[in-house]
């Protein structure tokens, strides 16, 4: 199993979640997070004063994915997700020793 993590523009949200819903993903976690890369933050106008917003609102998008979902997971959040601009995101890959569902204490990919 693999934890795939996407850092995503907060607009792209809907249309990267229908997208992996039509890849057979039954489950996402999303956290609103902040961060800056290469995009470096941006400046504002407020009532005539200019202001530096250092770090850029994003989403974090976590699902856990059997090894052989990843390439099209992958390709569904790049498909989707992908402006051409500086600030579009990242996508992370990490492996998953194991998953247990509370409820019925099911494990592995049963747990998914």
């Amino acid at each position: 199993m693999k934890k795939i993590e996407a850092i995503i523009r907060p607009f792209k949200l809907d249309e990267v979640k229908e997208a992996l819903i039509e890849e057979g993903v039954r489950g996402l976690t999303i956290t609103e997070v902040r961060g800056y890369g290469r995009q470096k933050g941006h400046t504002e106008t407020y009532r005539g004063s200019e202001y530096r917003i250092e770090f850029v609102p994003k989403i974090k998008i976590e699902v856990i994915v059997d090894d052989a979902a990843v390439d099209m997971v992958i390709e569904a959040i790049l498909r989707t997700a992908k402006t051409g601009q500086v600030g579009d995101g990242k996508i992370f890959i990490y492996d998953i020793h194991d998953a247990i569902r509370i409820r019925t204490e099911e494990s592995g990919k049963d747990a998914l």
